[in-house]
């Protein structure tokens, strides 16, 4: 089901999102930071997790700590919050702030919390990922600034300035340029990779050769995610340390079992897993993400299925075909 056009709405704008939050949860030391240590990257299934939402287009968080408990139960390595799967563009800022407390406050410390701080405004991520670090998350993912499409210099200054006001809670970068337009090129990421706080990226353009030469040129403890299911397998294999996952929604335990025998080496475990999810991964996107997956979790029982306009729900033609992969994968009796 489609929810109402906004959700509910809140006051817009940078000195309204800086004030609140800044007064809400005061930084104690602005401004640069200095980094103590560097953590050993995280690795394994990063779930890209779905915000649930009522009929009425509120958010669910009943719903959303049920999951949560579930990828627990199933092994999920890290939970991602209110990223693009997560309905990043359409929950307010309430909400966005909320979604991160509630998941670091199920979580209680059994899962790392990766939380979702982007955005086109350099001053709104810094805000947000401040929230997140007062609140307890793990580590922030941080996209490239879309719609007003900064070239390499900008992109480098902006995730250069989230670094020196927040970089002690550690900044996994996101290149998606399918959605954001700009496409962080790989000399701007490796400059990034030398800056503290920044510990890894997203790399979510699904192009092997890139990601390989990332995994070669990037300093030792920069960790290099797909951000792609199709090719996650290939790029583990490859040295990189996990996968930001859509399928881990539906599949949490096979998709944290599918990275583990990638990471440890172990091809044919690995491509056994991945030939039988396959088809989910296809699914998945044959339209919009989250309209497809949201449809899956419904199907399934674990949440209701609705979106925030601009989405709307799935075709029935690719309900059908989604239904038909779940099956198949044994997702569904």
């Amino acid at each position: 089901m489609v929810a109402a056009a906004t959700g509910n709405a809140a006051p817009t704008g940078h000195r309204w999102l800086l004030s609140c939050l800044e007064s809400a949860f005061p930084t104690t030391a602005p401004g640069i930071f200095q980094m103590t240590s560097s953590p050993a990257p995280l690795r394994g299934s990063i779930v890209a997790l779905v915000t649930p939402m009522h009929e009425d287009g509120s958010v669910d968080y009943d719903a959303l700590r049920r999951l949560i408990d579930w990828h627990v139960a199933e092994g999920t390595d890290c939970i991602g919050v209110v990223g693009t799967t997560g309905e990043s563009p359409t929950v307010n800022v309430d909400e966005h702030c909320q979604i991160i407390r509630v998941a670091v406050e199920q979580a209680a410390g059994r899962v790392p919390v990766m939380a979702g701080c982007g955005g086109n405004s350099t001053a709104e991520a810094i805000a947000l990922a401040r929230f997140a670090r007062e609140v307890g998350a793990s580590s922030q993912l941080q996209v490239v600034p879309y719609y007003n499409k900064p070239g390499q210099e900008g992109q480098y200054r902006h995730f250069k300035a989230i670094a020196e006001a927040t970089g002690d809670l550690p900044i996994v970068l996101y290149n998606v340029p399918g959605r954001t337009v700009a496409d962080m090129q790989h000399d701007t990421v490796l400059r990034l990779a030398q800056v503290p706080g920044i510990v890894g990226i997203k790399e979510a353009t699904g192009n092997l050769e890139r990601a390989q030469w990332l995994i070669r040129e990037a300093p030792e403890g920069f960790a290099v995610y797909s951000g792609d299911d199709a090719t996650a397998v290939a790029l583990m294999l490859c040295g990189g340390h996990g996968n930001v996952s859509v399928t881990a929604n539906v599949a949490p335990r096979l998709m944290r079992e599918l990275c583990a025998a990638a990471l440890a080496g172990d091809v044919a475990a690995a491509m056994a897993i991945q030939r039988r999810l396959l088809p989910v991964h296809r699914q998945m996107f044959v339209e919009a993400n989250p309209i497809p997956v949201k449809w899956a979790l419904a199907r399934m029982g674990r949440c209701g299925g609705t979106l925030r306009l601009p989405m709307t729900e799935l075709e029935p033609a690719n309900q059908a075909r989604l239904e038909a992969a779940l099956r198949e994968a044994g997702l569904l009796a």
